[in-house]
């Protein structure tokens, strides 16, 4: 919540306070709070899904648990293990999903602005730089917020992935073939309702609907995670648009002046 602090004195008036504009007020910690926990434990129990299918996709107890200790991004976890139940190489699988987590890097660059966090924390937050703690994080009014926001989307998620993925991969057995029950598709599609109620602008909207043409049309013919990467190119593409739809607003406007002035 933001400080309180008392008002400037105005010059030559004793006791008197200046007029300068007060501070948005900031957001109730028991609402930071309510909401951080809400997507950590949504999120956190896709983790299930997760130890399910890299157990199907071949891979042990002990890699399962450490590819979400260690990595800790669902996208590219999933990516690994589904190029390797694809039959795909292993390097490629594993280069396939470092590309796609490369997002988080620019993630943490926003967020080291935002969070300010000491030096000597920067190293373990930046564990916990992903998709849906960034969401959280960029959605509060202030830095007390946003370090709140951060550190208990961060903690719930971490603690709920990593024991639901050793759960999944436990019962994996149990539950049989994997793919019957479509699991892997349980951590995209949460990501999705989370993402829709963020895309409030036209442009926004643009960008998410350009973003999914590559996605599914690429999908069939490129290894897993490659469509991902190249859906990112909707960005650049719709800001182009736009500010070259802007330019020629503003020139449109300027020549509009101009004829205008010239004509009096």
């Amino acid at each position: 919540m933001a400080e309180r602090t008392a008002p400037p004195q105005s010059a030559g008036v004793p006791g008197g306070t200046a007029d300068v504009p007060r501070a948005p007020a900031g957001k109730p910690d028991s609402a930071v709070l309510r909401d951080a926990l809400g997507v950590g434990t949504a999120v956190g129990l896709s983790g299930f899904a997760f130890g399910v299918t890299s157990a199907g996709s071949g891979l042990t107890l002990l890699q399962t648990c450490a590819l979400s200790l260690l990595v800790f991004t669902g996208a590219s976890q999933f990516a690994l293990v589904g190029a390797l139940a694809a039959g795909g190489n292993p390097y490629t699988a594993a280069a396939g999903a470092f590309f796609l987590g490369v997002r988080n890097a620019f993630y943490g660059l926003r967020l080291s602005q935002l969070l300010s966090l000491p030096r000597a924390l920067r190293p373990f937050a930046a564990q916990w730089v992903i998709d849906e703690t960034t969401a959280v994080t960029l959605a509060q009014p202030t830095r007390r917020a946003a370090r709140i926001g951060f550190t208990v989307t961060g903690l719930s998620l971490y603690v709920l992935w990593n024991l639901t993925t050793l759960v999944g991969a436990l019962g994996a057995e149990a539950l049989g073939d994997t793919d019957t029950w479509g699991l892997d598709a349980a951590s995209p599609a949460v990501f999705l309702a989370l993402l829709a109620p963020m895309l409030r602008t036209t442009g926004e909207r643009l960008t998410a609907g350009l973003a999914v043409l590559p996605a599914l049309g690429l999908l069939p013919v490129l290894p897993a995670g490659v469509p991902v990467l190249l859906s990112a190119l909707a960005a650049p593409v719709v800001l182009f648009l736009t500010g070259r739809g802007k330019k020629d607003t503003d020139r449109t406007v300027t020549d509009r002046t101009t004829t205008t002035r010239e004509g009096r």
